[in-house]
């Protein structure tokens, strides 16, 4: 369900809903950070609605489409698990489910490694190729609908920000962790 958006003075859109809920969390009455926050969340949400929509009612997840176009992408050999979670930046443990779902799809396979027999790669089988194929002109037509009115430096711009965000997050769980996180992203 979506909300009327509003336009500032500037024609910037905003969510006066969420404004409104925002105002007693923010620091100085200022909710711009909250407010960019819930519109990331906003528009994440949209853009996997999307997804979802291409994957024509298969019910895979975004997760499970990441690997799937990571595994197409790779030489033909597969990749680990770990390999797939740091490329993914998320856990070998989440990633194992993953490849559990697809698996059971038919689009993927695990095979021994022959460099390392303790070792498993995961395959894109040819059901997961034609699967991803298919795919593509649906995602193509909703990413272009989607960022309709975008340029390419509106895109990378955005793209930049968003990247940004994710840096910033990176360092912050550094520090916490009590590693160094390097210099600022400019």
């Amino acid at each position: 369900m979506s909300r009327e958006l509003s336009a500032d003075a500037d024609g910037r859109f905003y969510d006066a809903g969420v404004r409104a809920s925002m105002a007693a969390f923010a620091v100085d009455g200022d909710t711009r950070a909250l407010e960019a926050a819930a519109a990331l969340r906003s528009a994440t949400q949209a853009v996997d609605r999307l997804r979802a929509l291409g994957a024509g009612g298969r019910g895979l997840s975004t997760g499970a489409l990441d690997v799937l176009v990571r595994l197409a992408a790779e030489d033909g050999e597969g990749l680990s698990v770990g390999e797939l979670a740091r490329s993914g930046g998320v856990s070998s443990r989440n990633v194992t489910g993953l490849v559990d779902t697809l698996e059971g799809d038919g689009l993927v396979r695990r095979v021994r490694d022959t460099a390392d027999r303790r070792s498993v790669r995961v395959l894109l089988t040819a059901e997961g190729r034609a699967w991803l194929e298919a795919f593509r002109g649906p995602t193509q037509r909703a990413m272009a609908a989607v960022f309709r009115g975008f340029t390419p430096e509106d895109l990378a711009v955005f793209r930049h920000l968003c990247l940004r965000l994710v840096d910033n997050q990176r360092r912050l769980e550094e520090h916490l962790a009590g590693t160094p996180a390097g210099p600022p992203t400019p």
